[in-house]
C-alpha cells in the first residue's frame, strides 16, 4: 500500500525535477526581468488577492447556510454550487462570454466595460475558486457543533452575535483553508480566462496565460520558468498556511 500511495507524490515530484533540469536560474533572472513577465506577475498578484477576498465572502455565509438550514431542493443547490469544479474550465468561460452578449450583459457592458478587460480576469478567476471556497466552509461548518451556539442563544445573544462571536472564531482554520485554496486556484486558472478575457500582452496577461504565450512562440525556457515562479508561489502560500492552521491549532 506504501509503495502504492507513494507513486503519486514521486510523479509530483518529478514533475517538478524536470522542470527544474529543463531551465536554469538564468532563464529565471530573464523572466523576472521581462516587463510582460512582471506585469503578469502584478496582474496576478493583485487578481488572486480580489478573487480570494469575494470568495471568502461568498464562501462564509453560502457554506453555512447549506450546513445549518434544513429546506427543499437543498440536494439541488448543493449539486449547482459543485458545477464550476466538475466542468471543463473552457465551458465556463465561454458561458461568460456568452452571458455578457445576452441583454442584461450587454447593458452591464454598455456601463462597465467586462470582456476581456481585468475585470473579466477576475470574474474568470472567481467563477471557479469560489466553488472550492463554498465547499470548504460547508465542511467547515458541518464538522463545528452547535451546542455553543444554542447555549449562547439561551444566554441571550441573538443569531447574529451568535454567528459572529460563536461560530466565526471556532471556524477560523477552515477560513483561512478556504482562503488559500481560492487564492491558489486562481492563480492557476487559465481556461476561462483565455476565453473571456483573452490573452493580451500588458493588458489582461496573468501567468497561466504568459505560460500559453512564451510556448505559442517556441520560448519554452520562459514558459518553464514561468511554470517554475508559479509553482513555488503556490508551494509557499499552501505550506505557510499549513503552519500557520497547525499552529493556530495548538493555541
Amino acid at each position: 500500500m506504501g509503495v502504492v500511495a507513494s507513486t503519486y507524490i514521486v510523479l509530483i515530484l518529478a514533475m517538478m525535477l524536470a522542470d527544474l533540469s529543463y531551465t536554469t536560474s538564468g532563464h529565471i533572472l530573464e523572466a523576472l526581468q521581462s516587463k510582460e513577465i512582471q506585469y503578469a506577475i502584478k496582474l496576478s498578484l493583485i487578481t488572486c488577492t480580489i478573487t480570494m477576498i469575494l470568495s471568502v465572502l461568498v464562501a462564509i455565509p453560502l457554506g453555512y447556510f447549506m450546513a445549518r438550514f434544513e429546506f427543499r431542493f437543498k440536494k439541488v443547490i448543493d449539486a449547482i454550487l459543485d458545477i464550476p469544479i466538475v466542468l471543463p474550465p473552457l465551458v465556463i468561460g465561454l458561458s461568460l462570454l456568452i452571458l455578457f452578449q445576452t441583454a442584461p450583459g450587454q447593458f452591464i457592458e454598455s456601463h462597465v466595460r467586462i470582456t476581456y478587460t481585468v475585470y473579466s480576469v477576475i470574474i474568470a478567476q472567481f467563477m471557479v475558486a469560489c466553488a472550492f471556497a463554498v465547499r470548504t466552509m460547508y465542511v467547515t461548518f458541518i464538522q463545528i457543533n452547535n451546542r455553543q451556539e444554542q447555549v449562547a442563544l439561551t444566554l441571550g445573544c441573538n443569531q447574529r452575535q451568535s454567528f459572529f462571536y460563536i461560530l466565526l472564531p471556532q471556524a477560523k482554520n477552515g477560513i483561512l483553508t478556504a482562503a488559500s485554496l481560492a487564492w491558489a486556484r486562481a492563480l492557476g486558472e487559465f481556461g476561462p480566462i483565455l476565453i473571456f478575457s483573452g490573452a493580451t500582452r500588458m493588458r489582461t496577461e496573468v501567468l497561466p496565460t504568459t505560460v500559453f504565450l512564451e510556448m505559442s512562440v517556441g520560448n519554452i525556457e520562459a514558459a518553464v520558468a514561468v511554470s517554475l515562479i508559479m509553482i513555488l508561489s503556490g508551494f509557499a502560500v499552501l505550506l505557510i498556511v499549513r503552519l500557520f492552521g497547525d499552529k493556530n491549532t495548538a493555541l
